[in-house]
């Protein structure tokens, strides 16, 4: 290996490292040529050549992480991926695991790298159509595990478009899924039953007493001793019934002493009992590459691994011996770090410093215990009890320390969580004793209101009484008015028809009248006034008589005028006038004059006819 190589396979390493420091995402097992592929894909895509300046773009723009991890964690899957892998499960190893399971024992299914959740579906569908809806619910639990968050998050959802539908068939697709918005959403009382969490196959336990674990196209990414390691894993969380469901693209498991095949060519798997099935391996370092488990075990170390509560052992020298599982997932430790001076570790001043700690508990041999030590992690604030008790052997020597760590963050939350419900209750009882008060007194208000609202009701039905004599007078009323107004309507009528009448009159006569009222206004101007002076009804009507322009002359018809008016007797003597008509032509006219008398004898205006002079002889 040349130079340049090995420092961009170091350069490489130590990108791995920092993601796992930085992020908890530990890359290590995979296999490098496509784990190198995607990474490189990503700084072309940012633009950097170098692992060393890609790791430090990713430490100035957290949000690359993502973009990372999306590439380098294909999500690819869909319902009943490969169909004859999938009939042969139906109809031989689902009737299996029901069968072995009978009565109210639960039935546990893993399903690892499930991405956006269309395998773990796919499983419930089957086992829910092997033991009927309410039994499934019951009974059927059913892991569904990823390292990548955005997938485990639309899993959760369990809404997936008509294309992803797709492979379901029809029947169950009406069964199972319900129609929403466009999309389908997976039964939300079956939904229960699939429980969605992240999983790091590397790094996390397993989750014990599994019947199927179905792990397809997962361990295909990683190289061959983290495959070796994945397997035990598997091999510790079955059952000894148990079945494990891997994908058509891997073969491992035919290569190792931990699984028999059931069916090759489906990649399904039984679960091989072994002697020292208790153990599962507490590092990949334990393991061979074919994937065996140790043939010397150790049990106090797997005891000691395989506890609940977080342990290590450091000797009287300061050197770390032991660390059990908790603690390594607890703290980031590997076996590497077993051997290590305990002060060169992290751990040893954080979340707590614990070297004097350490020195005291060795020193008056009696336990040191912390409580409720605070420990930031990221966004969260755990809490853990610590304890640092002194090791001594049968022979009274004293061999060194160990030091326990006990999540107490829950039992903090619950005691934060009561002393708050307290608070609350003391201030809603006070709330409640000033609502209790203010209760009573708007009950007086009430009843005062009530006793006005009754008072005012006798009022407002008196008043009802008066409205309804006051609407039986208003009615009165209106049959009167509409007596009335047919009154007046014939009363129209007759004065249309008397107005018609005058014009035709008027219209009929062939000399000029014109009829003016006491004020000499123009009243009426038949046709032959027109004919004679040229001007129109309108033209005329409403005008002062005496200031009309026109071939008659008007002045000398003022005092006959008034006079008819005056006179208290209709003899006015006719007047003969020269006027010139409306075309041009000069003749002498005769202007007899008619005083207008209303009923009363008061003379409301004068009647003027006039004609030619020569007419009125003819006549």
């Amino acid at each position: 290996m040349t130079a340049a190589t090995e420092k961009h396979s170091g350069d490489f390493e130590g990108l791995l490292h920092f993601l796992k420091e930085e992020r908890g995402f530990d890359f290590t097992g995979y296999k490098r040529p496509s784990l190198m592929r995607r990474i490189d894909k990503r700084m072309q895509e940012t633009g950097h050549t170098s692992y060393d300046e890609y790791g430090t773009f990713l430490r100035h723009a957290p949000a690359e992480f993502n973009e990372l991890f999306n590439t380098i964690l294909i999500n690819v899957t869909s319902f009943f991926r490969d169909e004859v892998a999938w009939a042969f499960l139906r109809d031989e190893i689902v009737p299996q695991i029901v069968s072995a399971r009978e009565g109210p024992e639960p039935i546990r299914i893993w399903s690892t790298g499930c991405a956006t959740g269309e395998e773990a579906f796919s499983l419930a569908m089957m086992f829910a159509e092997a033991l009927g809806e309410e039994e499934f619910r019951r009974r059927v639990k059913i892991y569904a595990t990823d390292i990548d968050e955005d997938a485990l998050a639309k899993g959760r959802q369990a809404r997936y478009s008509a294309k992803q539908l797709e492979p379901v068939p029809e029947e169950l697709r009406g069964r199972y899924f319900d129609r929403s918005n466009g999309s389908f959403q997976f039964r939300k009382d079956l939904r229960r039953a699939v429980i969605f969490g992240r999983h790091d196959l590397i790094q996390d336990p397993p989750i014990s007493r599994i019947d199927l674990l179905a792990s397809r196209n997962t361990l295909m990414y990683f190289d061959t001793p983290t495959q070796s390691w994945i397997l035990a894993d598997f091999h510790f969380a079955l059952r000894d019934d148990g079945f494990l469901f891997l994908g058509k693209s891997e073969a491992l498991a035919a290569r190792t002493d931990l699984f028999a095949p059931v069916d090759g060519r489906r990649r399904i798997f039984a679960k091989m009992p072994r002697r020292d099935v208790r153990q599962r391996p507490t590092d990949r370092e334990e393991l061979g590459v074919d994937g065996a488990m140790p043939t010397d075990p150790l049990l106090r170390d797997t005891g000691f691994d395989a506890g609940p509560i977080t342990q290590m052992v450091i000797d009287d020298e300061g050197i770390l011996r032991l660390v059990n599982l908790p603690a390594r997932a607890m703290f980031s430790l590997t076996q590497r770090d077993v051997g290590r001076p305990f002060k060169d570790l992290d751990v040893s001043f954080r979340p707590v410093e614990l070297r004097s700690r350490i020195e005291q508990a060795a020193r008056d041999r009696h336990t040191v215990t912390l409580r409720e030590v605070e420990w930031p992690n990221g966004s969260d604030l755990r809490y853990v009890d610590v304890q640092v008790t002194p090791l001594t052997a049968t022979t009274g020597e004293q061999v060194g320390v160990g030091i326990t760590f006990t999540d107490v963050t829950r039992y903090r939350q619950l005691q934060q969580a009561l002393h708050e419900s307290r608070r609350e209750i003391e201030t809603s009882y006070e709330e409640l004793q000033s609502t209790v008060e203010e209760l009573e007194t708007t009950n007086e208000e009430l009843q005062s209101t009530n006793e006005e609202l009754e008072t005012t009701n006798e009022e407002l039905h008196s008043t009802n009484e008066e409205l309804e004599t006051t609407n039986e007078e208003l009615q009165s009323t209106n049959e009167e008015l509409e007596t009335m107004n047919e009154e007046l309507l014939i009363r129209g009528h007759d004065l249309n028809d008397a107005n018609s009448f005058l014009d035709a009159v008027l219209s009929s006569l062939h000399a000029g009248v014109v009829v003016v009222d006491s004020n000499l206004e123009v009243q009426a101007w038949n046709q032959g006034a027109r004919e004679l002076w040229g001007l129109t009804q309108d033209e005329a009507v409403g005008q002062h008589f005496l200031n009309l322009d026109i071939g008659l002359p008007v002045d000398r018809l003022r005092a006959p005028i008034r006079a008819a008016l005056a006179s208290e007797t209709d003899g006015v003597p006719p007047l003969r006038v020269d006027a010139v008509n409306r075309r041009g032509r000069q003749l002498e006219y005769v202007v007899t004059f008619t005083p207008l008398a209303a009923h009363d004898g008061v003379r409301q205006g004068v009647i003027l006819m006039m004609q030619a002079a020569e007419s009125a002889e003819t006549r």
